[in-house]
This record gives C-alpha cells, structure tokens and sequence, in this order.
C-alpha cells in the first residue's frame, strides 16, 4: 500500500512539474546555456572571421549568463528566426534587437528591456531626409522579420514603398547602389553599419518611435525571467551598462548622457 501510494504522489509530481514549465526546463536549472546573437550587425551583434561573436548584445549576454551562475555558448540568429529558435528549443535565450511588441509577446517572454533606444533612417550622403514623413513615396528597406520599415507604414501612416531584403548587409548594398532610398530601424543598429561601412552613410537623428530591446525566452520561464531582470538591475547600477554602450557606439554620435535603468514588461 505504501509503494503504491509513493509511487502515486510520484507520478503526481512530475505532472504537476511538466504543468508548470509546459514541459520546457528554465534557464535556472541548467548549467550551460545556448544564446542567440545576430552575426550581421556591426557593434551590436556580429559573427568575426574567427567565428565568435562581438558587440553590445554580445556583451549584454555575457554579463547576465555570468549574473545566472550559467556556462554560455552562443548561436547566430538572424531576424526572422529569433522567436523560432526559442519555441524549437535551439536557444535558451535571445538578445539579437528583439524589440519587444504585443504580437511577439504571443510567442516569447521578454526579460528586459535591457535597452531603449529609437527608430531612425540612415541614408545616402548626398540624400537630406529629416524626419520620418519625408519617406512619403521613398522606397525603403524592409528586412524580413524586422517590423521597422512596416511601424513607418502602419503606426506613423506614411506612405513609404516596402522593399524586402533577407538582411541589413543587403540593405546597405541596395541603399548604395539606390535600389532603395534609405533604411530605418534601431539607432543603434544603423550607427554599427554606418560606422563599419565608412562611406559617408549618414543618421537623419530623426529619433521616432520607441524601441524597447528585450532578452526573448521561452513563454513558460517566468522563474528565469525574473533571474534575468534582476541581473539587468545589477547591470545598470554597477555601471556596466553605461560602459558598453559608451564601448561600442561612443564615437557614432548617439546621445548616450543620460543611462537609466528602463521599466521592465513584467515575467507574466
């Protein structure tokens, strides 16, 4: 009777267990963990010839699996594929400018943001685009899985043309060959590819738009979540916030005075 009844409790706890994950284990009961960076961004997030990965995101990475106790190895990921190597169980997380969105949200949890920064247009030297309504006609460049150039379509109802590339390397090519007329998305992305490419690309400091950067992670891990955002805190108030951005976009012109910690979305 008394194995019977263990045996019972058992089978109970283990259902219980797999109710509260989805069947998924949370970053905090591994000791090694796999993290996605983009291996196309210049400052950000990028793939050396070497084969490992540098920049701000990168960095950012490092700091929290350290914060977590946890053995990182990374992965490159690419726009289109962040949520997915998160629900296919290929990352464990992901900082690759995942800005956070309510449609995302469906999908992956967001720790963060880690980082809040706004949308703006990169263009050609010769070219004096100002601000986001002066897209109106233009065509610009749309990489897949990125909503930056469709939020100046739909949020700021300008009536700009959409041209899809599969990445912002290809982006630059089209923008200097003037297949396109300018590219828009994260300050910070554009000021990498500016600085890295060293043709007179230029900001428009156009600064619209909001971009809220979270860590992606796996909707069942709010446990992990929650880890995260503490080791966010951590990171902005031992200043090491302030010294990778300062690191890694010093010289591009960003306004990087003021450093605050930014109101997190909450692990539910």
């Amino acid at each position: 009777m008394k194995r019977a009844l263990a045996a019972v409790l058992a089978l109970f706890a283990t259902v219980v267990a797999g109710c509260g994950t989805d069947g998924q284990e949370s970053v905090l009961d591994k000791d090694k963990i796999v993290i996605a960076v983009r291996p196309d961004l210049p400052s950000v997030g990028f793939r050396r010839p070497d084969g490992g990965f540098e920049g701000f995101d990168v960095d950012v990475a490092a700091y929290i699996a350290r914060k977590l106790h946890k053995q990182a190895s990374y992965i490159p990921v690419l726009a289109a594929d962040r949520a997915k190597v998160l629900t296919d169980g290929k990352a464990d997380l992901v900082l690759a400018t995942f800005t956070i969105d309510q449609e995302r949200k469906k999908d992956v949890l967001f720790a963060g943001p880690y980082h809040v920064s706004y949308q703006d247009i990169l263009q050609r030297p010769d070219e004096t685009i100002k601000n986001v309504r002066e897209l109106k006609g233009r065509k610009i460049c749309a990489v897949k899985g990125s909503n930056a150039a469709q939020r100046v379509v739909e949020e700021r109802e300008v009536p700009a043309q959409l041209v899809p590339f599969d990445d912002y390397k290809a982006c630059l090519t089209a923008l200097k060959s003037k297949q396109v007329d300018a590219v828009t998305t994260n300050d910070v992305i554009l000021a990498g590819l500016a600085n890295q490419d060293g043709t007179g690309l230029k900001l428009a400091n156009a600064q619209f738009n909001e971009q809220r950067t979270g860590v992606g992670m796996r909707r069942s891990d709010v446990a992990g979540c929650e880890a995260v955002n503490r080791a966010i805190t951590d990171m902005y108030q031992d200043g090491t916030t302030a010294r990778l951005l300062h690191r890694w976009f010093g010289k591009s012109g960003l306004d990087l005075s003021t450093v605050a910690v930014p109101q997190f979305e909450g692990c539910s």
